[in-house]
């Protein structure tokens, strides 16, 4: 019978499973003929489609071994055409009875769209112009044993797509697309902090203390010291530990684990970069991220200007930078400066621009930052660093020099969503502990997100940590960006996914 391809939208489990028991019956052939596939170890290749392309003019009546999966198959006589698609892209391939061995082109027209092969061949042009590689010999590699999805329609389901990310990458450029992106961020981004004399290094992902962030850990079991340890929500303050240590400029590129819910901007693991430098400060830590991702966006796409979440997003340098407070003047008319300190006078601020103050802490700072979150986030399109945090909610921050109810704080946003979080780092261990004994105190009061008290972080302050500056910003996120993408599971290849029963 002739193969449907359409398995994954519409074609009946009977006919799917016709479709497996033919392929499955061209193996056991095969294996009855003393040609297993998948007894194959090697292929030696010399070039890749996309060499071929951007070279053609020189390759011209080159012979090349080239290496890719059958996509298509058009004309199965004594011509046949196929596309081949390897890691680079696609090119064609042109298979003649009478150019090659008879028997090997026989057993070629039995291949099914999706099988791997080997073919030796020279390059060459079509009269129709096509770009090809004119086969002397194809070897089956790998057999499939089950249909790609037809060819017109794709893996168009995202669920699937996500669940089955091999499929996807084979079908959809576009999502090769996105982790090539994600992929030459990464590398940008360390070349670019190398550069500055930063060194990469490595922290536990288990730890006794979950610390460094606001949020949820994954708890396990160390069998040997029969002992709870937490997956890690931050990298933080064992970076800041070398920075005690006179390493001054490290970074580290890692996978972070929290324990809360999943939509389309957080997934329950994620990769963040966090670095810290000594002896320089907040303003420092904007001119690096600034830098991080307009550069990116220049040697990646070649332009500052992208589209994400439906905005036209200009990322040339020179940021907007505005204090928190300022930012909730400009939106609401809210002035929190001209009653700073003053708890009561901010909740009652807070509620007359129409903020929900239900269960929040009726301080100053708690009120500011509600404002913000509420009312003015979701407003800051284009690259905004908003500064000077309240002391409530930035625990590990150091306190503005002129005004103790701020810290030396910014979040970076694009879009409505934060694209990163700095700090003038917080070195004075007697003001630290005070500050993680709040966070406990939350803590057994039953806040799962609140800090928890780090005895050995204090302890390394109090043998001095220099003036220190510290950024941390999400890899999926500054990757949906650049790709335009408006999940995060469309740059995490596997992205976590709720079992099918």
């Amino acid at each position: 019978m002739a193969e449907n391809n359409n398995v994954n939208n519409a074609a009946p489990q009977q006919e799917l499973n016709e479709l497996l028991q033919i392929r499955r019956d061209k193996l056991k052939a095969l294996q009855d003929e003393g040609r297993d596939p998948f007894t194959i170890t090697r292929f030696e290749v010399s070039h890749h489609a996309q060499d071929i392309k951007d070279n053609f003019d020189a390759m011209e009546g080159t012979v090349v071994r080239i290496a890719g999966r059958l996509m298509s198959k058009r004309g199965m006589g004594k011509v046949s055409f196929c596309d081949v698609q390897d890691k680079s892209g696609r090119i064609q391939l042109y298979a003649r009875r009478d150019e090659m061995d008879e028997v090997n082109y026989d057993r070629f027209k039995k291949y099914d769209i999706g099988d791997i092969v080997g073919i030796e061949g020279d390059v060459f042009r079509t009269q129709r112009g096509e770009m090809s590689v004119r086969a002397k010999e194809i070897t089956l590699l790998s057999k499939s044993l089950r249909p790609l999805p037809e060819k017109f329609h794709g893996l168009t389901d995202k669920e699937i797509r996500y669940r089955q990310r091999y499929v996807d990458l084979i079908v959809n450029p576009e999502s090769k697309r996105n982790f090539e992106i994600r992929s030459k961020f990464v590398s940008y981004l360390r070349r670019y902090l190398d550069s500055l004399g930063f060194m990469e290094v490595e922290t536990p992902v288990l730890s006794p203390i979950a610390g460094g962030a606001n949020a949820r850990p994954f708890i396990t079991h160390h069998n040997a010291q029969d002992i709870d340890m937490y997956m890690r929500i931050a990298t933080e303050l064992h970076l800041k530990r070398l920075i005690v240590g006179g390493m001054e400029r490290v970074y580290e590129v890692g996978r972070i684990f929290r324990n809360e819910g999943m939509d389309t901007k957080h997934n329950p693991e994620f990769t963040t970069c966090e670095l810290y430098q000594a002896y320089t400060n907040l303003d420092g830590m904007m001119d690096i991220l600034e830098a991080i991702l307009s550069g990116a966006a220049m040697e990646i796409l070649g332009t500052y200007k992208v589209q994400w979440l439906g905005n036209d997003i200009d990322l040339t340098p020179g940021w907007k930078r505005v204090t928190m407070a300022d930012a909730v003047k400009e939106v609401t008319g809210a002035d929190f400066m001209a009653i700073e300190g003053d708890g009561e006078a901010a909740v009652k601020l807070a509620k007359s621009v129409g903020v929900d103050m239900d269960g929040v802490p009726a301080t100053w700072g708690n009120a500011l930052y509600e404002t913000f979150d509420q009312k003015v986030e979701d407003t800051l399109v284009q690259p905004t660093f908003v500064t000077m945090y309240p002391v409530e909610v930035s625990p590990l921050a150091k306190r503005s020099p002129v005004d103790p109810y701020l810290t030396e704080r910014y979040e970076a946003f694009i879009c409505g969503c934060e694209m990163g979080n700095a700090f003038s780092e917080l070195n004075d261990p007697i003001d630290q502990y005070e500050r993680f004994k709040a966070q406990a105190e939350k803590r057994a009061a039953g806040d799962e997100e609140a800090d928890m008290m780090d005895d050995d972080f204090v302890m390394a302050l109090e043998y001095g940590m220099p003036p220190t500056g510290g950024l941390g910003f999400g890899i999926d996120r500054c990757s949906m960006m650049l790709c335009g993408t408006d999940s995060i599971r469309d740059v995490i290849l596997f992205p976590t996914m709720k079992p099918l029963d």
